[in-house]
């Protein structure tokens, strides 16, 4: 019996049991209306705005439909047959007793409640971080819309031109700003991003020579980011004076690599331009961590011979949000290119020969690359990025040297009457920040305390004698007056009072060599929306061209892209949050103090683990991290040669490089063709390794798609032969409240917040990546230089802040605390039941790959391997043909090359995931068409797919397609309804890596364009 044959009975036989939507709505809402009203009065005062069903897709109407379909008539008998009993957890262990539920409005009533337990003192500390102005067009239809923060990183380009099109618009500000040939769209820190050019310079100058130095006037939480990094490749950090020649000369055989900072921690700008000359002649690369107002004013580093250079964009209209998250910048010189790490935005073309953005280069990836990747990044902070490049956009050149020329002057008028006073500026010149001596008596500096204290002003306190203030745009006149005030009230004398107190001749301290002279932003995309108007209407152009939530699901497998509510989202912009700088003293901010202990807590019930470390600010970082307290827990116990890791083929793709980051060596383990773990060969070589194992690496559920049953037996291998085991939780959304990392052997596991979590995925970040650990391992949690965190014996920081992303740490709290534990429970159940309702109905027309006990677990696997021989069809064409039926495509070719990963999430309806199957087996049918013969190999609708909305207006001669329009763009009927249109033809990847346009288009080439 052929294909078509078996589809067509099942699908006779499926539908004709499914009662239609009207008829389940029917039910429904009969159900609904005849409830009879509660007798009592304890129902009255119910509240009715409780998260889970607003969160939860299916009704329980739905639930019931879906587990009759697959042959259950409890959910408890369907989750006995799809996790295994030996894994799972007492029931009792997450319910509404350990996590009780908020309502949204409780939610929000706690949130206000602890957002006022924040002080709201002003910080001028500076080390990186500002108070930004977030213009209110950017807030309102980019940072608080979910059509902006909802889409994934843009791996299908025909449905994401317009955040490519803005990322590019980062990039060309990033490299016009620093003076630099090519930039990357954005890095998860600046202390991060500091790390991986010490890793490319490394690597660029050969991997041979090891000592890379650090000027003294880098911030102290870049410099412990630097430290961490640098002992899994056992490089030699050196802090020192760079523009001392006798250090530079002592280092130059073994030097790969300088880090300098302009301006530096203490406000100074020193010439860096005969280092950068010294550096090259000697082979070793000058790397610049700088900021971008300040390169305004400033010389940039790309004129005096920088290679790399780096910093943080977040004064560019991101919050402070208590350190992040913020998007770092990184650009380099046109010879570093193809070794720069992270998202790189491109230009190429379309089938038809349109120009189109796309992200280039994919071949460096991770999960490409495995373990001979140079770079474990995983994500950018493309929202962040985005928030910063709009920031330009809107104020164009002209705009952002007014902003920086203000700052400046204030900067220069504060010095003037500091030193006025009797104190001592000790930096010149300057751009925004002052170090300043007050050492004139003890009496001075308990008055300067005082002053601070009743005009609630924070300082940085660099020593005894000293301390630092930096201004920005958000300084207002008055407060000018009272950080001068300070000062005035410390040095005993009457502060200023008006600005005709103020002398009207101001001149800049910094040097007319180091001043800009060229141009920058001079594209006109920088120069035409300065209106809120056109502001307004330039986003929503971009918005337009993206699929997000806001339009379909994104079944993307291994990404679980839920629903962000906004409920959750509603305390991230609040002042009391989002203007917090993250080194003010923790009596400061006992509000987010509260929440982070309550979400560390929460998330070790979670795990069953005993601590948590909220630092990492991406999964991969929480890989790193995770790895890396692994062989700090090694080294205490004399076992520091301990470098072997273990990582199954199954394994989450950023697992090699990640342990490759941390020192280890990666091993290779087996999985069956069942998509198991292959348990002999793991025991083989846990054996043969056992004198140097140090970790097994193990995602759980696997990225097949399936809950492997040995997962105990694996864990206990390992621990029996001295090593430890770290359980990605790429795939926790389908363990939450049934079992754990910890039940199932792990030792440390690290957490995706924005998959399982519900923080936004932000089109490509930001993403958190905290690490659970058992009692043995918390001890050596990430510590900070600034802020006390971490165990007594903690290995240095991960990220340049503390708490790392804190201010979206709200949305993952919010999330928890508003469906409770039975909501958390019901979320995974409906989790589960998607992924296998889908894989029930995809099952006769597909080949789903891996099963266990005939199930799946949140996503599956499905095989397309069989159309390439008979249809000449591979993955990419049934992931562009999906798109013209709405839908973001589900991750293709990964962890099989020939395979689509599919996971649904709870958040999806019966409707949305019946919408979904439908689209998948029309494709079916119409590669059937290819199959038989009906449709050509080489022209067809999967291998011209997608037909954007230009191909309607083609005429007959240049159409040329053996099938109609309609069928093109409308193969189902409720298209017509609703649709989103792909707004470019298939993108020729090739063509883009092999022409490398990174930049935004000049205005001839603007004029050019058809």
């Amino acid at each position: 019996m052929s294909w078509r044959t078996l589809s067509r009975q099942h699908a006779s036989s499926a539908w004709s049991r499914r009662p239609s939507t009207k008829s389940l709505l029917g039910s429904l809402n009969h159900a609904r209306h005849s409830t009879p009203l509660a007798s009592t009065s304890v129902a009255t005062f119910s509240s009715l705005d409780t998260f889970a069903p607003r969160h939860i897709g299916p009704d329980d109407q739905e639930v019931q439909y879906m587990l009759k379909e697959l042959g259950y008539d409890t959910k408890e008998a369907f989750l006995a047959d799809t996790i295994p009993a030996s894994i799972r957890i007492p029931s009792n262990v997450v319910t509404n007793e350990t996590i009780p539920a908020l309502t949204e409005g409780e939610l929000l009533s706690r949130a206000r409640e602890l957002a006022r337990k924040n002080s709201s003192f002003r910080s001028y500390i500076g080390m990186g971080y500002h108070n930004a102005v977030v213009p209110p067009v950017i807030l309102r239809n980019l940072m608080e819309n979910p059509a902006w923060y909802t889409p994934y990183t843009p791996y299908q380009p025909e449905i994401a031109q317009g955040r490519l099109e803005s990322l590019v618009n980062f990039q060309t500000m990033v490299s016009s700003l620093t003076g630099m040939d090519l930039a990357n769209a954005s890095l998860l820190d600046e202390g991060t991003a500091a790390a991986e050019a010490m890793m490319m310079s490394f690597v660029s100058s050969g991997s041979k020579k090891r000592t890379f130095l650090v000027d003294q006037g880098v911030p102290a939480q870049t410099v412990a980011v630097l430290e961490t990094r640098a002992k899994g490749f056992k490089l030699k950090l050196r802090i020192g004076d760079v523009l001392d020649a006798s250090l530079i000369q002592e280092l130059r055989e073994d030097l790969c690599g300088v880090l300098v900072q302009f301006p530096d921690v203490n406000g100074k700008i020193s010439d860096y331009s005969s280092l950068a000359s010294e550096l090259h002649q000697s082979g070793a690369y000058l790397v610049c961590a700088s900021d971008l107002l300040a390169l305004t004013m400033l010389k940039p580093p790309g004129e005096w011979g920088a290679d790399i250079v780096l910093g943080n964009s977040a004064r560019f209209g991101v919050p402070a949000g208590y350190g992040g998250p913020h998007a770092a910048f990184f650009a380099v010189s046109d010879k570093l290119k193809r070794k720069m790490p992270g998202r790189l935005i491109g230009l190429s073309r379309d089938v038809d020969g349109n120009p189109v953005y796309r992200l280039a280069l994919q071949t460096r990836e991770q999960h490409i690359r495995r373990e001979r990747a140079t770079s474990n990044i995983c994500t950018s902070q493309a929202l962040l990025a985005n928030m910063a490049a709009m920031y330009a956009v809107y104020h164009g050149p002209g705009g952002l040297r007014k902003i920086a020329a203000r700052v400046h002057d204030l900067a220069h008028i504060l010095q003037t009457h500091i030193e006025g006073m009797g104190f001592k500026v000790l930096n010149k010149p300057f751009f925004d920040t002052l170090t300043v001596d007050i050492s004139s008596s003890p009496e001075t500096w308990k008055r300067l305390n005082k002053a601070l204290l009743e005009s609630k002003i924070n300082l940085r306190v660099i020593d005894s004698s000293t301390v630092g203030v930096t201004l920005d745009e958000s300084v207002t006149t008055q407060d000018f007056f009272d950080i001068s005030g300070v000062f005035a009230k410390a040095a005993g004398i009457q502060p200023l009072s008006s600005i005709s107190d103020i002398a009207s001749t101001i001149s800049s301290t910094i040097p007319s060599h180091q001043l800009r002279t060229s141009d920058f932003l001079q594209y006109p995309v920088f120069n035409k929306h300065h209106s809120e108007t056109e502001m307004m209407r330039y986003m929503h152009h971009l918005q337009s061209k993206d699929l997000s939530l806001v339009h379909a699901m994104i079944p993307l497998g291994s990404c679980t892209m839920k629903l962000n509510s906004a409920t959750s989202m509603i305390p991230l912009t609040w002042p009391e949050f989002s203007n917090v700088h993250p080194f003010v003293p923790l009596d400061q901010v006992t509000g987010y103090t509260e929440i982070i202990k309550e979400l560390e807590a929460d998330l070790s019930l979670l795990t069953g683990f005993h601590a948590c470390s909220l630092q990492p600010n991406s999964g991969a970082a929480g890989e790193y991290a995770g790895l890396s307290v692994i062989q700090e827990y090694h080294a205490s116990r004399g076992e520091s040669h301990r470098n072997i890791c273990l990582i199954p083929l199954s394994a989450h793709g950023t697992n090699p490089a990640s342990a490759v980051m941390a020192g280890l060596t990666v091993v290779p383990v087996k999985t069956l063709n069942d998509g198991n773990l292959d348990l002999e060969d793991l025991e083989s070589k846990a054996k043969k390794h056992s004198k140097n194992l140090a970790a097994f690496m193990i995602t759980y559920p696997s990225t097949f798609g399936v809950f492997e049953s040995g997962v105990q037996q694996a864990c206990d291998i390992i621990h029996q032969h001295g090593g430890q085991v770290y359980l990605d939780g790429a795939n926790l959304n389908a363990q939450v409240g049934f079992t754990n990392p910890a039940t199932c052997g792990g030792d440390v596991c690290h957490l995706n917040l924005h998959k399982t979590f519900a923080i936004p995925h932000g089109g490509g970040g930001p993403g958190v990546g905290p690490i659970c650990v058992k009692e043995h391992l918390a001890p050596f949690l990430p510590s900070h230089p600034v802020i006390a965190t971490g165990g007594d014996k903690a290995m240095t920081a991960v990220s340049a802040a503390p708490f790392g992303s804190a201010s979206i740490l709200l949305i993952s709290w919010a999330y928890i605390k508003m469906l409770g534990g039975k909501g958390l429970v019901d979320s995974t159940t409906s989790a589960l039941l998607n992924a296998n309702y889908i894989a029930y109905r995809l099952k006769p027309h597909y080949n789903v790959r891996y099963t266990n006990n005939g199930r799946v677990a949140h996503e599956l696997l499905i095989d397309l391997a069989e159309f390439e021989k008979s249809a000449g069809l591979k993955v990419t064409d049934f992931a562009k043909r999906l798109q013209d039926f709405g839908f973001h495509p589900p991750t293709c070719s990964w962890p099989i090359s020939t395979c689509m990963l599919i996971e649904p999430t709870e958040s999806e309806s019966l409707d949305e995931l019946n919408r979904f199957c439908e689209a998948m087996i029309r494709i079916r049918e119409e590669a059937e068409e290819i199959v038989i013969g009906k449709q050509p190999r080489d022209n067809n609708l999967l291998k011209n797919a997608p037909h954007p909305i230009s191909v309607l207006a083609l005429d007959d001669k240049a159409w040329r397609r053996p099938y109609s329009r309609a069928e093109a763009v409308y193969p189902l009927p409720w298209l017509r309804r609703h649709k989103f249109w792909p707004s470019v033809a298939r993108v020729d990847d090739a063509y883009g890596d092999l022409n490398l346009i990174c930049e935004c288009p000049s205005v001839e080439e603007l004029a050019s364009s058809p």
